[in-house]
């Protein structure tokens, strides 16, 4: 099964959050998932972000490709540098 970690959108018209999610890759944007690993609201000011990094380090060892969004929400919470070691 090939995993992804992206992003759900949730909230209301023009005011949208996100939950950072582990999923298949063959399943909608915001259908089934596997596991919630974070969120992040662009609404702020500035971007809350919040990843559990154990979660999202598990993931990324066992071959979740992370999005591009995710890809550089996890480079600003400096998850990239340790997934790689």
């Amino acid at each position: 099964m090939a995993t992804r970690i992206r992003l759900k959108r949730m909230g209301a018209k023009k005011q949208p959050f996100y939950r950072i999610v582990v999923a298949d890759s063959r399943s909608p944007r915001d259908g089934r998932f596997i596991e919630e690993i974070g969120h992040y609201d662009p609404c702020k000011n500035p971007a809350d972000v919040k990843i559990d990094g154990e979660k999202a380090l598990k993931w990324l060892k066992s071959g979740a490709q992370p999005s591009e969004t995710v890809r550089a929400l996890l480079k600003k919470a400096g998850l990239n540098e340790k997934a790689a070691e």
